[in-house]
């Protein structure tokens, strides 16, 4: 069997929409999606992008993929990758295609001289938490996540809060 990784093409937003729509069904998210194919044309291939998107192909079949972008340490004074979306189809689990797309995200990481690779995950998914253990990722148990959205960003931005 054969696995590819390569960067996403402009004409697959629909394939990357796909695939993010599968990931929020299986976290039970799938009414939060708001993104349409434009939208995320726009984010991975518009005049400046600010996301980044590498395909898992198994045997020429589009079978999972990474999304990312660029973040910054100030501490480290280095760039480094947030890993906004990993997923694979549930087909095709346990073929190291997960383990695949984080080395290869980690060797972009290391080419680039950038200090990490860093993501989120859901606090009952067991086991991508034992995977991504395995990996010798480190779950930074002290630091809460954070988010200001709809109504709530709004009324800060208006300085209502």
């Amino acid at each position: 069997m054969s696995l590819n990784i390569r960067r996403a093409r402009p004409d697959e937003a629909g394939v990357v929409l796909a695939l993010v729509r599968e990931l929020a069904e299986y976290e039970k998210l799938l009414h939060e999606v708001e993104a349409t194919d434009a939208m995320i044309a726009d984010a991975l291939f518009g005049a400046h992008p600010r996301l980044f998107c590498d395909i898992a192909e198994w045997n020429g079949e589009v079978v999972g993929f990474a999304v990312w972008f660029i973040n910054f340490s100030t501490f480290s004074g280095r760039s480094g990758i947030y890993l906004e979306d990993l997923f694979v189809r549930p087909a095709f689990r346990g073929k190291g295609i997960g383990k695949a797309l984080l080395s290869h995200l980690a060797k972009e990481c290391v080419t680039n001289n950038w200090s990490r690779l860093q993501w989120s995950v859901l606090d009952w998914n067991a086991p991508s938490i034992a995977f991504y253990k395995s990996l010798g990722a480190v779950l930074l148990d002290e630091w809460t996540l954070c988010k200001v959205a709809g109504p709530a960003l709004h009324q800060l931005a208006e300085g209502q809060r």
